[in-house]
């Protein structure tokens, strides 16, 4: 027997988009931990400033690559409007990881693929049934565990990094509508070069100039952000936002061990239970819409489930 030339490509096309998945999320781990370190003198903005700046560093050498001409396209609206929203989840996220534990900050950071999904039937008319909605709601109790709210584990803070997930939704959303025309270097580029003049203006009001120590944590930060976010983007582009986001998890124990070699935090048990949840919520959701995606190429005849069908 021989595999079916479609299931093939996807298969491939899958594994590319998880080893993308895993890269970009331990370059995230560890621009977190640049980001940590840079607030010792810096305001999270300015550090979101300086991130993007060298990140446009970073992201040069595509432009040297393809010329002017991969800045070509009919989106820019859409371009702006996704600048805009990452810039809001950017200034949030920075700001929760320098206030939060950051092994925290990181699993509320999960709620996005959970977001991903209620967006996906919002936005995208994307049909989700029982039993994915089960998940969704799993994965929220799980987010609730490890925010504890009405505990002095909750603070404003909190609050603070579930708007980074919710923003961050809305972003990957926004990449796939992207991703459907537009190719991964384009979109690095021009997010690029709109974040930076973006990030200017809240920086601007907390600005104190770096030492050299903070010079090199804050230039790390944008080559790795712009590193992790050229293999974010392929990921997202080769398999769907709701499926792929999950292995993105990866990140979190990555984070945490990070925190405790370098900043001596503990993981409480409230942490690891909620994590745990949320991971098997969005584990769930991935594994629901694999395998659907593989029996829609395997069997032309299905379409999509019938509407009393459970997902």
């Amino acid at each position: 027997m021989t595999a079916h030339p479609q299931h093939t490509d996807a298969g491939a096309q899958v594994t590319r988009a998880v080893f993308y998945m895993v890269g970009s999320a331990l370059l995230f781990g560890i621009m977190a931990i640049m980001i940590r370190l840079a607030a010792s003198e810096l305001h999270p903005f300015e550090i979101a400033f300086f991130r993007n700046f060298f990140g446009l560093i970073a992201a040069l050498p595509i432009l040297y690559r393809h010329g002017f001409g991969i800045l070509r396209t009919d989106k820019l609206p859409l371009y702006f409007m996704r600048c805009t929203i990452g810039i809001i989840s950017m200034l949030a996220g920075f700001w929760a990881l320098v206030h939060l534990p950051l092994a925290q900050a990181v699993a509320i950071s999960y709620a996005t693929p959970l977001f991903i999904t209620i967006g996906a039937v919002l936005v995208l008319g994307e049909v989700v049934r029982i039993r994915r909605w089960t998940a969704v709601v799993i994965g929220f109790l799980g987010v609730l565990i490890v925010i504890q709210p009405g505990s002095t584990e909750f603070s404003f803070g909190t609050l603070v990094a579930i708007l980074s997930a919710l923003m961050g939704a809305a972003v990957a959303i926004s990449i796939k509508f992207l991703s459907r025309t537009e190719a991964p270097d384009t979109i690095v580029m021009y997010t690029t070069l709109i974040w930076v003049p973006l990030s200017l203006a809240p920086a601007l009001p907390f600005w104190v100039w770096p030492s050299p120590m903070v010079w090199m944590w804050v230039a790390l930060a944008g080559f790795l952000g712009t590193g992790a976010h050229m293999l974010w983007t392929r990921a997202i582009g080769l398999a769907d936002a709701s499926v792929i986001a999950p292995i993105g998890f990866v990140q979190l124990p990555f984070v945490a061990l990070l925190a405790w070699l370098v900043f001596g935090e503990a993981i409480g048990m409230a942490l690891v239970i909620g994590s745990a949840i949320i991971f098997a919520s969005n584990f769930y959701i991935a594994r629901r819409e694999a395998k659907l995606a593989r029996r829609a190429v395997t069997d032309p005849d299905i379409v999509s489930e019938p509407p009393s069908a459970p997902r």
